[in-house]
């Protein structure tokens, strides 16, 4: 079975958005130090990497992300290229095929390394997402760390992903897949009260399963 990894390697070295917590790793037991095994812990944010955003994030009321359900992370997916200026949401008019996919994951490009943060990602307009829920989407994103730009306040996007009970899935690396339809892994961990999960995202084949 082909597996295509769709996420970034976890690191210190990977970006976070400014001000939130990167990834550290500290080992309490090293073989190499005499001890009888390797033993660490970790300290990050929770939107680290690929991750699902709870509705609790940009929500008051909304779910937390062990509430989720998780067949929203699993299933067919429909990926969609745009080429578009960067720093710009993503329109309806910027691409031409139809959401053939109950989950829709956008390659922009517009967030080429992990590891070095870039302000002017693409994002998602509010009518792009209204009109993905109309059609029957359950889940969206993008490769990029949010699907509203990085200096938003008022998260247009992730307030009409709110009404419409969407799951969001940001931070994809699609640099080497192709668009078209996959099957989508991207389960979240079941966190008590969390507002966001990291997850281990893959593609596969079309039929795979």
């Amino acid at each position: 079975m082909k597996i295509i990894d769709i996420s970034p390697l976890i690191s210190p070295r990977l970006a976070v958005f400014p001000g939130d917590t990167p990834f550290s790793q500290d080992y309490l037991l090293r073989i190499d130090e005499g001890s009888h095994l390797d033993l660490s812990t970790i300290h990050t944010t929770t939107h680290l990497g690929v991750h699902a955003d709870a509705p609790s994030h940009y929500h008051g009321d909304g779910q937390t992300i062990e509430h989720r359900d998780l067949s929203l992370y699993i299933g067919d997916c429909q990926i969609i290229e745009v080429d578009i200026p960067r720093g710009q949401r993503i329109q309806l008019t910027d691409f031409d095929c139809e959401f053939e996919s109950r989950r829709i994951l956008f390659k922009t490009g517009s967030f080429p390394d992990p590891d070095k943060w870039n302000a002017d990602f693409n994002s998602l307009s509010p009518d792009l997402v209204m009109h993905a829920s109309r059609k029957g989407v359950r889940l969206i994103g993008l490769d990029t760390p949010s699907v509203d730009p990085s200096d938003s306040k008022d998260l247009p996007a992730h307030k009409a992903i709110a009404v419409a009970d969407m799951a969001i899935l940001e931070g994809v690396v699609l640099d080497d897949v192709e668009p078209g339809m996959y099957t989508l892994i991207a389960l979240p961990l079941r966190i008590e009260k969390g507002d966001a999960s990291p997850v281990r995202a893959i593609l596969l084949p079309k039929g795979s399963l």
